[in-house]
């Protein structure tokens, strides 16, 4: 199975595009492998169009299910940041006929996740959940960075650069932008991640 994180931006922050394997279980084993592998990442130009993102997503996509394909596994889901201007991409993307699960995600400061109402598969979820998701798998030593990536150190580096913070009025801050870092593949790694491992 292949899951598709993307975090959208477009003049002050750039899209980011996290591809992930989720090895195939069998439906009659009991363990499955908990590996993870980022087989892509990539950021978008600054400044790129909204319908040219969904023809790279698409690309993203194809390159997924021909490789699933190879794998044997023809299993491609999409989560999409939809916070702010997510929505019409979303829109864009869910028209565009990508041949794979969309699943838009709200990222809210709250405390649950939860479905919205009359989206079948959009969510709302909390920033804290998918960073804890993405913390757990890599404290479990369950992700896997290819080292070919061309973008392999940029991920690094932007997930060291995260940082989790309390602010004033008891809220948690959790991220690189507060700290004049980018974060993008970070928070498109976290969606990919928090949909591969609870589902």
């Amino acid at each position: 199975m292949f899951v598709i994180g993307v975090d959208l931006g477009q003049k002050v922050d750039h899209t980011a595009i996290v591809m992930l394997e989720k090895p195939y279980r069998h439906p009659l084993l009991s363990v499955a492998d908990p590996t993870l592998t980022v087989r892509m990442a990539q950021r978008l130009p600054l400044g790129m169009g909204y319908p040219e993102m969904v023809e790279v997503i698409r690309h993203v996509v194809g390159m997924a299910m021909r490789a699933g394909y190879v794998r044997g596994q023809t299993t491609c889901t999409l989560v999409v940041d939809a916070t702010g201007v997510g929505r019409p991409v979303v829109n864009l993307l869910q028209n565009a006929g990508l041949g794979c699960d969309v699943t838009p995600v709200t990222i809210t400061g709250g405390d649950k996740q939860r479905h919205r109402r009359g989206e079948s598969l959009a969510m709302n979820v909390p920033k804290v959940d998918l960073m804890s998701q993405l913390l757990v798998a890599l404290e479990n030593s369950e992700l896997k960075i290819a080292s070919r990536m061309k973008e392999a150190g940029t991920l690094k580096r932007e997930l060291l650069d995260v940082r989790m913070s309390r602010r004033e009025n008891g809220s948690i801050q959790i991220g690189a932008e507060a700290y004049g870092q980018h974060d993008d593949l970070v928070i498109a790694l976290a969606l990919a991640v928090w949909r591969a491992r609870r589902f």
